[in-house]
């Protein structure tokens, strides 16, 4: 991140912002589920706020609180044969959870988050973490389980999600190619994230939308994680939220790295940006390509609603197996995610509503050409339809590999 980095300040206090040394310390307890409890604002993390009114509010989360001895037993000291990877907010272990450490607590693989000291972001990140995955739970969210707070250390507590990030299926040196319905169903979940986000009593613009913060389960379902940036939206008197510009290059929406103004239509920017990623298997911003191409979103933006100018950014690991047709609609939802004018941009509501349709298409085959070669040495191409496959005539998105005579052709920023 070009976030400043800045020293990490110790509080007396984990769930506070300053360090009034009146405030007691929050008692480390398993928090009982309430029925129901007022979701606190970051904007009530004032100095005048006592730790245990943030206490009593994330009650209701039933969030777990660990101690450091306790998470360094279950990844086993943080070895690095349970290293999962590292961000801006410190490096990632696994481990393992069950009833003997808590009563109650079910029995799974964990993901355990330590804040770097020395790194970008410090406690009012992490606060802000807890506050908000501790009270917001959804299918397409990341679920905390717990924290540990213990002096100057921070840590988080996390499902563990076996897929990684959708950063590394696709960019990743060795990843296998995501599909097109596999794509469409990370597209539709991390949507649906997003919107019931928005949507929130009170709402929440999440501010750092991209690939490296789409964690996918098992079944490649989507999850938001990372809400570190995140921020309340507006109240009902004001259009927007004024705050410093953080985020990550190439995902963030023009108008508020210019203005600081920050709305809703913001992460429907970035989403933008992360349908073109998906659809060209390109990051978003690449200082290796040519210096017209290097903003992802800059750069292809005007192909996107001329058909033979797409298929030129195609991501070639497709090899073809899509609906030209359903590839068009999506380049064309991403192109009203990018709009300049923000108030044009769609809402992650109806966003949901043109990819719904689209996650339920199967992956087209193309087919295959199979070229025989005849006793007089002249090329003959025999009918895929013969072979029993279904032939796409003219499809642009093919290679060849010879194969002895007969040639099969498949088809503050970071």
């Amino acid at each position: 991140m070009t976030v400043m980095k800045k020293k990490m300040k110790f509080f007396s206090s984990c769930l506070k912002i300053d360090e009034s040394p009146n405030n007691p310390q929050p008692k480390q307890a398993v928090y009982k589920k309430q029925s129901s409890y007022r979701r606190i604002s970051l904007s009530d993390l004032s100095s005048s706020i006592l730790s245990e009114d943030v206490s009593a509010s994330l009650a209701g989360s039933n969030l777990y609180v660990f101690t450091l001895q306790e998470l360094k037993v279950i990844t086993q000291n943080f070895s690095s044969t349970n290293f999962l990877g590292e961000g801006g907010f410190g490096p990632v272990h696994k481990g393992f959870i069950d009833e003997r450490l808590r009563p109650g607590l079910k029995a799974q693989p964990v993901a355990v988050k330590l804040l770097d000291l020395d790194g970008a972001q410090g406690h009012r990140e992490w606060l802000t973490e807890v506050i908000f995955l501790g009270e917001l739970r959804h299918s397409h969210l990341v679920k905390l389980i717990g924290y540990c707070c213990e002096e100057e250390h921070r840590l988080l507590v996390y499902e563990y999600l076996p897929r990684g990030s959708l950063e590394n299926h696709l960019f990743g040196r060795y990843s296998v190619p995501l599909s097109w319905s596999t794509r469409m169903k990370i597209a539709l979940g991390a949507a649906k994230g997003l919107a019931f986000l928005h949507e929130a009593e009170k709402p929440v613009i999440y501010r750092d939308f991209k690939t490296s913060n789409i964690l996918l389960d098992a079944d490649y379902t989507a999850k938001l994680s990372d809400f570190g940036l995140a921020k309340d939206g507006p109240d009902e008197d004001h259009s927007h939220v004024s705050t410093r510009v953080m985020g990550t290059q190439g995902y963030a929406a023009p108008e508020y790295i210019m203005t600081g103004h920050l709305t809703a239509a913001s992460d429907v920017y970035s989403f933008g940006v992360v349908l073109l990623e998906l659809i060209t298997g390109k990051r978003s911003v690449d200082k290796t390509r040519h210096h017209s191409k290097r903003n992802l979103a800059e750069w292809t933006r005007p192909m996107l609603k001329n058909p033979r100018k797409l298929s030129r950014i195609m991501d070639p690991r497709l090899e073809g197996q899509y609906s030209e047709l359903w590839a068009q609609k999506v380049a064309a939802l991403a192109y009203e995610c990018l709009r300049d004018r923000q108030k044009l941009r769609p809402k992650m509501c109806e966003v949901i509503k043109v990819l719904e349709p689209l996650e339920q298409q199967d992956d087209i085959p193309i087919g295959t050409f199979v070229f025989a070669v005849s006793a007089d040495g002249h090329l003959q191409k025999e009918s895929a339809k013969e072979n029993g496959l279904e032939l796409h005539e003219g499809h642009k998105h093919q290679t060849k590999t010879p194969k002895s005579l007969v040639v099969h052709s498949e088809t503050a920023l970071h």
